[in-house]
């Protein structure tokens, strides 16, 4: 149920400010968050004076699509070693860096799945006038 205390605006634009993220983020493809960071923060720099709750949604989007290419970020860090590994090894390392490789694919298809999903529950919950908190986001930019 919608709250009482958000306009039928306020709850369009917090829901653009997810919905934006989303969009420019799958444009420019999903590991590259800083898209849809720039999304939402375009909705945060226009609206954060306006209404209290589009300034809390375009902070939770922010955060999250930063905390997404964080993530991303780290599994390819951790994807470049397990490749240099197994060259350091001549080759013989892939007994272990292949099942951590596929392990590392798995996460990123988690780290996709959870952002696409969590995105629409985020779009949802703001056209709905409900707050939304990203599962696993950091809270980087207060």
């Amino acid at each position: 149920m919608p709250s009482s205390v958000t306009t039928p605006s306020e709850r369009q634009w917090a829901a653009m400010a997810h919905l934006a993220a989303l969009v420019l983020a799958l444009c420019t493809s999903w590991i590259a968050g800083v898209a849809g960071v720039l999304g939402a923060g375009i909705v945060y720099l226009v609206k954060r004076d306006e209404s209290a709750f589009i300034a809390t949604h375009a902070r939770e989007a922010m955060n999250f699509n930063l905390s997404m290419f964080i993530y991303a970020c780290v599994a390819t860090a951790i994807g470049i070693a397990l490749v240099g590994a197994t060259v350091l090894t001549l080759g013989l390392g892939v007994i272990l860096t292949l099942p951590a490789g596929l392990l590392l694919l798995a996460v990123y298809v988690l780290i996709a799945i959870v952002w696409l999903v969590c995105s629409v529950v985020a779009v949802v919950r703001a056209w709905n006038g409900r707050d939304y908190r990203y599962p696993l986001s950091l809270r980087l930019i207060g």
